[in-house]
């Protein structure tokens, strides 16, 4: 393998494969793409987007766990993460939810505005329309990498479409592509295809594989190198773009000297760039399932998933001959939006306290933000830590709560200098009790679709697994155990390496993404969220990599301008070139 490239990308998860793919189209342009996992292509259990948890826990999971969070009751959370090519779009729910254009604007740069991030995430896509779908055209692309389609929501998912409506959330097939619903119900689209889970390894790989990028798994980045010092390392003429995610690309960072000076000191590292926001602003959605039994069969996916017990290998020997089956799907249903600040405000005492900035909720959120999102299980399903599994003449499913706009922060900083360690990962979830007082009412509103919803309220036998304490009557302050013993993480962290101005101090990198007081360094990722949105972060990390490709090419088009080069808060010119030690 050569030792320099014009660009070497730290992370082959779902944003270093985007921007390798759009950096190879120049055919002048040599890319490498490093992964510390390992190759993906003949991972079953990756192509099988329902084998998801497969893939959690083991070689292909960083295997991070949280210290006890007292949020939640002093539990340690596994916040999976994928570890081979693909990354964590290859073990997630392969959810196209976008959050809504507010979102992106409340970042408060045109560049990264909702309309600019909606453009992005519609570049990486190929929609693939569905008969029985009414999709907004104009919310789509048509010739990205990436392969979209809308999936069946089966006669369960018919039926909370109904419980849905009947709470008030009409009905909008395509809200979740289009950003401007906040409240209603409709379909989530997900990144499968001809029976296959899409990752971004598709920009790099298939039809759009060059013979100029360059894919080493098992390639565990140790730190960027900011001076001229060869020894194992790999030497970018160009840059070098950090994609190792929330988690990864602040690790990185501090084990090369940038990030908060005292951190590093703790440490004995020599602080090359002392900023102090990175690892900071850690932030996450909370999820929590609420499971139920049904009185009839035919409307869950049971007999087939839970009822067989060679279940995952019938399934996996049906994916295998014809790419159909319970794996060549996600088993989530109808998904809706709501707002629950008015609930709050009549109800509940302690909420009314909270301060509000003119426009905006207690969560620093407008009208149209919604503050939670809801959806339901198509059978008994969920994290694999749940083993209560319904027997034969037995049918449950789970309905899932998670909250956006979350309030409370935290950080990831190093154990030690082994890049071989994995970081500390404090969300400190449920730190700001705004957090459990609307993750509490979304449980509760969330109990009264399923049981007194139109469409559901006479099919439900009871809670599951039987004798469970959830119930109807339940009040904001009866669900707060709950939620603190039962909610855990979805999977999407975001903003350790927070986009921000120059006079912002937390800030770590600018509206180009180039890390402040280094030239040719970028981070290109959902750490660089300032706030998380109110969806998945897998579209938004499609977008946020397509928009450094674009900012890539356009300075290497116009190099030798000072500016392009790379902008940096008290750069040192002996910062450049950088490379990467393995």
């Amino acid at each position: 393998m050569a030792d320099t490239f014009d660009y070497v990308i730290c992370g082959g998860g779902l944003c270093g494969p985007v921007v390798a793919g759009r950096l190879s189209e120049d055919p002048n342009c040599t890319i490498l793409l490093l992964e510390a996992g390992k190759d993906s292509a003949e991972m079953d259990d990756m192509h099988m987007s329902g084998a998801w948890t497969q893939n959690h826990k083991g070689e292909t999971d960083w295997n991070i766990y949280t210290p006890p969070q007292p949020g939640l009751n002093n539990r340690e959370i596994h916040v999976p993460r994928g570890r081979f090519l693909g990354g964590s779009a290859g073990c997630n729910g392969t959810i196209c939810v976008r959050g809504v254009k507010q979102d992106y604007d409340d970042w408060g740069f045109a560049e990264w505005s909702g309309d600019e991030m909606f453009r992005a995430m519609r570049k990486s896509e190929t929609f693939h329309p569905s008969e029985w779908f009414e999709e907004d055209k104009t919310a789509h692309g048509y010739d990205g990498p990436m392969h979209i389609e809308a999936a069946p929501i089966g006669p369960l998912g018919e039926l909370m479409l109904e419980s849905y409506k009947s709470k008030g959330l009409d009905y909008h097939p395509d809200m979740f592509s289009t950003g401007e619903t906040s409240k209603g119900c409709g379909h989530a689209l997900r990144t499968t295809w001809k029976g296959y889970r899409t990752t971004a390894m598709d920009y790099v790989t298939k039809n759009h594989t060059r013979s100029n990028v360059t894919i080493k798994p098992h390639a565990t980045v140790d730190k960027v190198i900011l001076k001229k010092d060869r020894t194992g390392t790999i030497e970018a003429k160009g840059e070098v773009i950090l994609a190792g995610g929330t988690y990864g690309s602040p690790a990185m960072l501090l084990r090369s000297g940038i990030g908060p000076k005292a951190d590093l000191e703790v440490l004995n590292i020599p602080c090359q760039v002392d900023l102090p926001g990175v690892g900071k602003n850690l932030q996450d959605h909370q999820l929590i399932f609420i499971y139920y039994e049904l009185n009839q069969p035919g409307l869950t996916d049971d007999p087939r998933v839970n009822h067989d017990p060679n279940a995952y290998e019938n399934r996996a020997k049906e994916w295998r001959e014809n790419k159909s089956g319970w794996l060549a799907q996600f088993p989530f249903g109808a998904f809706a939006f709501n707002r629950l600040d008015d609930r709050l405000t009549a109800d509940n005492p302690e909420w009314r306290q909270y301060p509000r900035k003119p426009g905006r909720d207690p969560m620093d959120l407008t009208p149209v933000q919604p503050n939670l999102e809801f959806f339901h299980t198509v059978c008994y399903g969920g994290p694999p830590e749940y083993t209560d599994k319904p027997k034969e003449g037995q049918f449950a499913f789970a309905m899932c709560c998670f909250l956006c706009g979350a309030q409370s922060r935290g950080e990831v900083t190093l154990k030690s200098t082994n890049c071989h360690e994995n970081p500390l990962v404090d969300h400190k979830y449920m730190s700001d009790k705004r957090d459990l007082l609307m993750m509490s009412e979304g449980v509760r509103f969330a109990n009264e679709v399923v049981t007194t919803g139109a469409g559901t309220k006479d099919k439900i036998k009871g809670a599951w697994p039987p004798g469970a304490t959830h119930h109807l009557n339940k009040t904001n302050e009866d669900w707060q155990p709950f939620v603190q013993r039962y909610a855990s993480t979805s999977y999407h962290p975001g903003g350790t390496c927070k986009l921000g101005s120059l006079h912002d101090k937390m800030a770590v990198v600018d509206t180009k993404l180039r890390v402040y007081g280094v030239k040719g360094l970028r981070v290109a990722d959902c750490s660089i969220m300032p706030t998380i949105h109110s969806g998945h972060t897998q579209m938004p990390a499609f977008g946020i990599a397509e928009k450094a490709a674009e900012y890539i090419i356009e300075e290497a088009s116009s190099y030798g301008n000072a500016e392009s080069v790379g902008y940096s808060r008290n750069a040192k010119s002996e910062y450049a070139p950088i490379s990467a030690r393995l």
